[in-house]
């Protein structure tokens, strides 16, 4: 068997089906989880996938190789990731796997992973590697596979425990991903009346990529939202731990905004604490956490190490530029979920006449998507530790370097931070006015050529 050690990244697994990822590859991955688990005391590993094309038979691969070294396999097959993290707390296992390609093309499929109640990511997803490489013996007694219904018992959860003050009409794109389904089960028992969008599952995704965060995956959503009654929209990425959300007048609301409304209803409850926002984040989002009694705590991109930081601060909600939303107060056990989140959303906003206005009158700024600079495959890191020792400006008002380097100033910042999926340096540059911005572009642009001349700026 051969083994590509790019499939390994920092947060998952994630390759080529039949080329990087191929079944002999997803059953070696099983057996290395089989051993860790073996070695941390679980004796059962939940295991579900997304509505990928390749999704089959890379479970059935992956189930064979957990169960080869003994353990067991609880398959609760097709659903979306949250589902999968529902499923660790609710079999008390700790422990999981979802076969999942996320929002990558088509050709793609993946494996997001959790052993022991801890996400596996970083060094622990590279000792699974080595694990391979060494070798893995066959158990004599081998491990079950039994088939358990996590979906029933997720829905009574989530509708035990939101309640919409009054019916509301919403339009929903579920960009042919996973979601579907259960999404128009969700909301509605929600009471919701929905106008739906691609909510048939098709690994395929025949109409726009599943990936809210983009803003051409979100126009035909925007279109419906306008041309309809609906009063917002809201929009899932291919697994389902994401959210996406428009207003009536077309205006995506991106997740550090949504951020904003899901903070001030959860420190009404939990004054005092802390609320974890990545360093892509707006920076509007830390005066508005202190107004709201909360602590603003910033932490490094990426959804395993938000939810390694929320577990060291016990923190009631978290959440990233991306669209990974945490929710971790007595309602909801701390994981990722696009349709949970979706759910909170409206109901705070079922409480208001016009949700749209709510939503639009959260603070905001001038900023740039999320910008790459492109680099050969292992520059990305050492060009960003040169920017950290490199880059000083005298006027700015604090310099942040816990992933990459983040510099404010009295209105606006500027990051740039190495990407840990592929060889990019990410930016982002925001302003309180657009001067301000095209100001700070020019300074870090400028600052950023001097280090390196032969960079290519993406603004």
């Amino acid at each position: 068997m051969l083994l590509d050690s790019s499939i390994f990244k920092a947060y998952d697994i994630r390759g080529i089906v039949d080329q990087t990822l191929t079944v002999e590859v997803a059953r070696a991955v099983g057996q290395a989880l089989g051993e860790l688990a073996k070695e941390k005391g679980v004796k059962s590993l939940c295991v579900a996938r997304d509505g990928r094309l390749s999704g089959p038979k890379l479970a059935a691969a992956l189930m064979e190789g957990i169960t080869s070294t003994g353990v067991d396999v609880i398959s609760i097959g097709m659903v979306p990731t949250p589902v999968l993290y529902f499923a660790t707390f609710f079999t008390q296992t700790g422990s999981g796997i979802a076969v999942t390609g996320s929002h990558n093309p088509p050709e793609y499929n993946g494996l997001k992973m959790m052993m022991a109640s801890d996400t596996l990511y970083g060094q622990g997803i590279q000792n699974l590697k080595d694990r391979i490489l060494k070798g893995i013996s066959e158990n004599p007694s081998r491990g079950e596979i039994r088939e358990l219904d996590v979906v029933t018992p997720y829905l009574d959860k989530v509708l035990g425990d939101v309640k919409l003050d009054r019916p509301m009409k919403i339009a929903m794109d579920c960009g042919n991903g996973v979601t579907g389904p259960l999404a128009m089960k969700l909301f509605s028992a929600l009471g919701c009346e929905i106008v739906p969008l691609y909510t048939d599952i098709d690994g395929h995704f025949p109409h726009h990529h599943p990936d809210p965060s983009k803003p051409e995956n979100l126009a035909d959503l925007i279109e419906t939202v306008k041309n309809s009654d609906a009063e917002l929209g809201i929009a899932f990425d291919g697994d389902g731990d994401r959210l996406g959300v428009v207003t009536k007048s077309g205006q995506i609301i991106y997740p550090d905004r949504q951020m904003m409304l899901f903070a001030a209803d959860i420190l009404k409850h939990n004054p005092g604490s802390p609320i974890i926002y990545d360093v892509k984040c707006t920076r509007r989002l830390v005066p508005w956490i202190r107004e709201h009694g909360g602590i603003p705590t910033i932490c490094r991109t990426g959804h395993s190490l938000v939810k390694a930081k929320l577990k060291e601060t016990q923190a009631p909600f978290a959440g990233e530029m991306s669209g990974h939303l945490f929710f971790n107060d007595k309602r909801w056990p701390g994981f990722d979920d696009g349709l949970y989140a979706g759910a909170r959303l409206l109901e705070i906003l079922s409480r208001t006449a016009s949700p749209s206005d709510v939503l639009e009158a959260l603070p905001s700024a001038v900023n740039t998507p999320e910008l790459h600079i492109e680099m050969a495959e292992g520059e990305n890191k050492p060009f960003v530790e040169k920017l950290q020792k490199q880059l000083h400006f005298d006027d700015a008002t604090d310099i942040i370097t816990i992933d990459g380097i983040r510099v404010e100033w009295k209105d606006g910042f500027a990051l740039a931070r190495p990407s840990n999926t592929t060889p990019v340096v990410v930016l982002r540059l925001e302003g309180d006015t657009i001067e301000a911005l095209e100001r700070i572009k020019r300074r870090f642009g400028e600052a950023i050529k001097a280090v390196d001349p032969s960079v290519v700026l993406p603004f």
